[in-house]
This record gives structure tokens, sequence and C-alpha cells, in this order.
């Protein structure tokens, strides 16, 4: 069975998105050879890509790009060859190479795509499709990279959730350029 990971940076007051759904405060500036090598070798790990609309356009619009093979050709190669799957009722077409579009009811079709055979899924971004998946109890692992920033307002990746959530850290690790990554599994109630 697939398993079903998010993978979200926030900012430290648990922001995914400021006030205008902008995601760019993740880029931290402050260089570090481990992260880089961290993401690199995240990138190259196989699976299915989950985006909802929004995070789906805003992939698409950069990581086809020269742009993207200049500044992070590992990534780019990655991300341009998995395999993606976008869940919106507004697309009609969708043009990122390896990509999939289904208009259908978000938590059945993920449903089947976990019993499929095959690598893990991964949900970037994304933060309506978080919300409605956690809900569902279908987020198998929460892969969360806190970042040094501040952002005072911004929407959380679980928008809308009215229950308690309770998890377990399962792993965890920091790195120099500040950023902290948090990784949890929802704890068997």
């Amino acid at each position: 069975m697939r398993r079903l990971i998010v993978f979200n940076h926030i900012s430290l007051d648990g922001y995914f998105t400021d006030e205008n759904n902008d995601m760019s405060f993740a880029r931290n500036p402050r260089p570090d050879a481990e992260w880089d090598a961290f993401v690199s070798g995240n990138a190259g790990s196989g699976g299915t890509l989950v985006f909802g609309r929004v995070t789906y356009e805003l992939m698409a619009s950069f990581w086809p790009t020269s742009m993207a093979a200049e500044q992070m050709p590992d990534v780019a190669e990655r991300m341009n060859s998995l395999q993606k799957v976008v869940f919106s009722r507004t697309l009609d077409i969708v043009s990122w190479q390896n990509t999939r579009l289904v208009k259908s009811d978000l938590a059945h079709e993920i449903r089947k795509m976990k019993q499929e055979s095959g690598e893990d899924m991964v949900i970037f971004g994304s933060g309506s499709i978080v919300s409605q998946l956690a809900r569902e109890n279908l987020i198998d692992e929460y892969q969360i990279v806190v970042d040094p920033v501040v952002l005072g307002k911004g929407r959380t990746m679980f928008d809308g959730t009215k229950e308690k959530r309770t998890l377990k850290l399962v792993r965890s690790r920091t790195f120099n350029n500040g950023n902290a990554l948090l990784c949890y599994e929802p704890r068997e109630t």
C-alpha cells in the first residue's frame, strides 16, 4: 500500500503561505551545504507528486524553465520527470509533463491511489488538499520544515479543520541555516 506524505514549509508562527498566498519565505537566504544536499537528495526520491490547482500552477510555471534547470538542476530534473496528479474542478488542461488532471472526489481518488502498487505520494503546498485529506485520516506522514521567519499573517495547512489531531514525532533534523525538519505520523487512537 502506498503512503501519502505531506512535505511543507511553515513559518515559526505556523503559516505555510503569507496573507497573499506567497510561499517565497521558504527560500532561506543563508547558505547551507547540508540543506542543499538534503533538498537535492529529497528530490531524488521517487513517487507521485500531488497538487491542488494553485500549487500546481506555481510549480508548473517554474520547474520546467531554464532558470530552474540552472539554479537547481537535480531538483528540476526530478520535479519534471516524476508523475504528478493535480486535483482541480476549474482546470481543463494540464501541460506540465507527466501530469494527470483529476476532477473527481479527492478523498475517493486518494483512497484508490493508496491501494495501487508503487512508490509513495507526496503533497507539496496545497493547503486545502492537506486540510481535506487530514480530516479523512488519509495522510500517513507530515514532513514539516519550520523556517526561521515570522509572517504575522497567512494560512495554515489545516484551515477548516475542526477536530483535534494528535501526532507523534518520528524524526527530526536541524540545519545550519536555521531550518528544522519535523516528521510526524498520526497517533493511533
